[in-house]
């Protein structure tokens, strides 16, 4: 029986996928034998493709490493998960999901945003469980688009200069962050996500604010028109930083 040319572009999608952070994973050494790697399960798009490629990468790689799949369902706030959906897509790739639920105190700090409040016990959750689970990498679904858009807004905002880098030391190097997707662009990811009906297995929180990070996204659609390259030569350019040429402080 011959395939639809659905299925056909979807395949060869993730083969794209998968030979991209391939590349990626090898030229910043970010799996290696022996691994114990734990991926953290938003139920968006991004982390679904990164854990499927992952799995491809598990049968193709000429090493063996582990790999399992955790979603922090933060109680109280208006979050809701379609926890069958994650437990069936996990299943299918043959990875174990673990599932915490956390109730973070939104009214501890009231002066901190309820976002980054929720925020952060999740990723406290998720690097506990990898104490727990004795995995050495967390990876993230972090792309492309999101190292441009953060190094943006650090710079608009916050007058620094940092973004997501592809491995990040953490808790003396006991664990390692990584986001082996970081190359890619979020196009490709969305078209992918598109023809397999990876729609965002969470429903957005009511707390959710992301008008900052969608005036940033705007200002890149308007740099793209300009400049085809431009958001790409944006990302390019933090691995080409000429210091002389900076009015650094002393």
């Amino acid at each position: 029986m011959s395939k639809k040319p659905e299925q056909l572009k979807s395949e060869k999608l993730l083969k794209k996928i998968c030979r991209k952070m391939g590349t990626t994973m090898r030229d910043h050494s970010l799996i290696s034998e022996g691994d114990q790697v734990l991926v953290g399960l938003s139920g968006g798009k991004d982390s679904m493709i990164l854990l499927e490629a992952l799995a491809e990468r598990k049968n193709a790689v000429p090493f063996e490493f582990n790999l399992m799949a955790a979603h922090v369902e933060a109680a109280g706030i208006g979050y809701e998960i379609d926890k069958e959906g994650l437990a069936s897509f996990c299943a299918r790739l043959g990875v174990p999901l673990h599932h915490l639920i956390i109730e973070p105190d939104i009214q501890k700090d009231p002066s901190k945003n309820i976002c980054f409040i929720c925020s952060w016990h999740r990723r406290k959750a998720l690097f506990d469980l990898t104490r727990k689970l004795n995995c050495n990498k967390l990876a993230l679904g972090h792309h492309r688009n999101d190292a441009i858009e953060t190094l943006l807004m650090n710079m608009i905002y916050h007058g620094s200069i940092s973004s997501l880098p592809y491995s990040l030391r953490m808790f003396e190097g006991r664990v390692h962050l990584i986001r082996p997707l970081m190359d890619l662009d979020e196009r490709i990811l969305e078209e992918y996500a598109g023809l397999n009906s990876l729609v965002k297995l969470e429903k957005s929180c009511p707390h959710e604010d992301r008008t900052r990070r969608e005036n940033i996204a705007g200002l890149l659609k308007h740099v793209e028109e300009l400049q085809g390259n431009g958001p790409y030569n944006i990302f390019k350019s933090m691995s080409k930083i000429f210091e002389e040429y900076l009015p650094l402080k002393d």
